[in-house]
């Protein structure tokens, strides 16, 4: 295999992690943020919470692995991406460790103000792993300051901008709606009829904020600076999201949740053929910007890797599939099957 087919397979392999991540954890999130405003009772909450308590943890291997495999194949990205958004991702590691804590430790004691606890650092480190990744991959759209070092010369703030925060919050809104359709699939009885409810509600202003960014990015035209016009699937993103709305109010929810998952893909694949080959541009100095072909590791490290790859990923995704088959019964706030 040729060094560049090499590089242009890394890049795909690892948008492919991306899209899958933001696939599983992005409901896994969803149902996070909802937990607290959902379940009204002990054993309401608790219900919520076993409807991901079997492969919450599993979904965030994708997150490890997206970013062990840009560690490998492209540690020049890496390189600048971590050590430029370290705060972010520090507080996004934050937020990812207060719910590991709080689903493991939520019931170890029965004190109503102890679970209560808990569940609202379920919803907060749920929202706030949502925001900084919406607005870390809005940044990487948009651009940022990067040297002819390869070095990130702005700071937090810099991510903070009015683009970064829009991408951000339209992050948030689209995991709450994902996470209330797969509510929707794996709850029953009042608590069903409620996440429906708010399903209805959610998609207004999800979709709102989705017309919201798309404008923005269209006028902002980043394409120009050295970007390469999306075409159509941003186009057929928004369209799924609207039609999600047809199914949401029709209760049609295995396929409300299967458009609204269609738009959080198509959004990634917007995203990573909008940007090919760059991988971070330089808002600095385009000639500047990290690609496939300056970031990457040598041809022989994409070899080995590859093989690996074909390897074991199989065998990972046929686990995985293994487990969401298994857990794929509905839940119900009946004390006696509840597991806590």
């Amino acid at each position: 295999m040729s060094y560049e087919f090499l590089q242009i397979l890394w890049f795909i392999l690892i948008a492919v992690l991306w899209i899958g991540f933001f696939f599983l954890e992005g409901f896994d999130f969803g149902v996070g943020m909802l937990l607290p405003f959902i379940g009204k009772k002990d054993e309401e909450r608790r219900a919520v919470i076993n409807t991901i308590g079997s492969v919450w943890d599993g979904n965030e291997v994708w997150l490890l692995t997206a970013g062990g495999a840009t560690f490998a194949a492209f540690p020049e990205w890496y390189a600048t991406m971590f050590s430029g958004f370290y705060l972010a991702f520090f507080l996004l590691l934050v937020g990812l460790i207060m719910r590991g804590i709080s689903f493991e430790y939520r019931s170890k004691d029965a004190n109503p103000a102890w679970r209560n606890r808990f569940d609202w650092m379920i919803a907060i480190g749920s929202f706030l792993a949502a925001l900084l990744l919406g607005a870390a991959f809005a940044n990487l759209a948009r651009g940022v300051p990067i040297n002819a070092d390869k070095m990130f010369t702005g700071n937090l703030f810099t991510l903070l901008n009015p683009y970064g925060l829009l991408g951000g919050l339209t992050t948030v809104a689209i995991f709450l709606l994902h996470g209330a359709n797969f509510l929707g699939l794996k709850l029953e009885g009042e608590l069903r009829e409620r996440v429906n409810v708010f399903a209805k509600k959610l998609w207004i202003g999800t979709t709102v904020l989705y017309i919201a960014l798309a404008i923005s990015t269209y006028v902002a035209g980043f394409w120009s600076r050295g970007f390469v016009n999306p075409g159509v699937v941003p186009i057929a993103a928004l369209a799924v999201l609207l039609v999600a709305g047809y199914f949401i109010n029709r209760r049609m929810e295995g396929w409300a949740f299967i458009m609204v998952a269609l738009n959080i893909v198509l959004t990634q694949v917007t995203f990573f053929s909008m940007t090919f080959p760059n991988v971070m541009l330089s808002t600095t100095n385009p000639e500047w910007s990290l690609t496939i072909y300056n970031a990457s590791s040598s041809q022989y490290t994409l070899g080995v890797m590859s093989i690996v790859a074909l390897t074991f990923v199989p065998i990972v995704l046929a686990y995985q599939g293994w487990t969401y088959y298994i857990f794929r019964k509905r839940i119900s706030t009946d004390k006696k099957s509840l597991v806590y």
